[in-house]
């Protein structure tokens, strides 16, 4: 999924100074952004006073809308480099083409994974016959250096390990949760995890005490801790929990990522991820250009998105916090 924000701030993520090291509970506020022609999105990261929680660098959470009379998701091509893209839907479904020859539609329960490494284009849409709901999250996890420059590749996993306990069911996206392990490629230790609540539901969570995490509310509502976490909200949690207390009192579904504070620095505008601002620059110049760095996407109908026009300053490093 694109950043369509035409005037996107460059953030330099990263570092450990800024990683919470104790236990916390901060609700992280969102900020609502066009995605497209029809969708709405809720941005909870990057946000003001947070960039990163572990490798995760990017969260979106949309809907649920109803896109019965409309097209639904319409992303034109757009490239990425130094990251993957964690697509997860609650509702609907999604068609995902890029420059690989990848031609792929997925549904709720089911993992896109694209790591983007080097290179790559991608576009996404509702199918023409979509149903009637769209909602779901579009997540970035940041490529550590030994990984940013590997040939990009794209897995779609339709089943996905879990366990259940005390009224949840979890369902692993990425890493290790519970004893279950996501096939999909991790390049940094992390974890992103469903957990659907049920009415009533109370449960000791176990995590690890070296990650940082937050907990996304996709829908529904839950007490984290004792604090409140409601629908389109981000509660991040800091570092140093062995446990984490859940409880809700009607179905829930909330998305738990985490992983080891991201060591290193940086630079993250618009679609691109790379270590400066020379690079970043270089990486919209190739795409404008029509680079072979990220090849074409074959089957979209319409032109692509260009890249915005970079900041009149020097794309400036501002940490993990403002």
């Amino acid at each position: 999924m694109s950043n369509l924000d035409r005037r996107p701030a460059a953030r330099e993520l990263g570092g450990l100074a800024a990683t919470a090291p104790r236990p916390v509970l901060e609700l992280l506020p969102a900020k609502e952004v066009r995605l497209g022609e029809s969708t709405r999105v809720r941005r909870l990261l990057p946000t003001l006073g947070r960039r990163l929680v572990g490798a995760w660098a990017f969260v979106d959470h949309y809907g649920p809308d109803d896109v019965a009379a409309g097209a639904g998701m319409q992303v034109a091509p757009h490239p990425h480099t130094g990251l993957q893209t964690v697509s997860w839907l609650l509702q609907g479904r999604v068609h995902h083409r890029d420059s690989l020859g990848s031609d792929v539609e997925f549904g709720p329960g089911e993992l896109a994974l694209m790591t983007a490494g080097h290179g790559i284009a991608h576009s996404e849409q509702s199918p023409v016959a979509h149903p009637r709901y769209l909602h779901g999250a579009q997540l970035w996890v940041a490529l550590p250096e030994a990984a940013r420059d590997t040939a990009p590749t794209f897995e779609h996993h339709a089943v996905l390990p879990g366990f259940t306990s005390d009224g949840l069911t979890a369902t692993v996206l990425m890493g290790s949760l519970g004893g279950a392990t996501s096939p999909g490629t991790a390049h940094s230790a992390l974890v992103g995890a469903d957990l659907e609540l049920g009415a009533g539901a109370d449960v000791e969570l176990a995590l690890e005490p070296d990650f940082e995490y937050a907990l996304l509310g996709a829908s529904g509502g839950a007490e984290v801790e004792g604090a409140p976490l409601g629908h389109g909200q981000l509660l991040y949690l800091g570092t140093g929990r062995r446990t984490v207390r859940v409880r809700s009192e009607a179905p829930t579904k909330l998305l738990l990522l985490g992983g080891e504070p991201f060591e290193e620095q940086l630079v993250m505008w618009w679609n691109f991820v790379g270590r400066s601002g020379e690079e970043i620059a270089a990486f919209a110049e190739q795409w404008n250009a029509e680079h072979e760095r990220f090849g074409a996407v074959v089957g979209y109908d319409g032109p692509r998105l260009a890249a915005p026009v970079l900041p009149p300053v020097p794309l400036k490093a501002r940490g993990r916090e403002r």
